[in-house]
């Protein structure tokens, strides 16, 4: 199971848990799981936030692959124009 590690702009969604184990195989299984978790979580993270897998950053990744012992961050989506 890949290893979760949300930024503060989730809590609103965990109740302040910032930690998850998930089974996924992509970054859309994982919203997917956390959102069947936290409803309304995975919309959020959809449209908000970035994913940084095993140290690299992902901006609408939805089929990134993640390992079964991947470390993801959730973290805010840089803006900018």
């Amino acid at each position: 199971m890949a290893h979760v590690i949300a930024s503060s702009e989730c809590w609103t969604f965990t109740g302040g848990t910032s930690e998850f184990e998930v089974a996924a195989t992509t970054v859309r299984e994982l919203i997917a799981g956390l959102d069947a978790r936290y409803p309304g979580l995975g919309d959020f993270i959809d449209k908000r936030m970035a994913f940084a897998i095993d140290g690299e950053i992902h901006q609408d990744a939805w089929f990134s692959a993640i390992g079964p012992e991947s470390e993801v961050y959730l973290i805010p989506k840089i803006g900018g124009g």
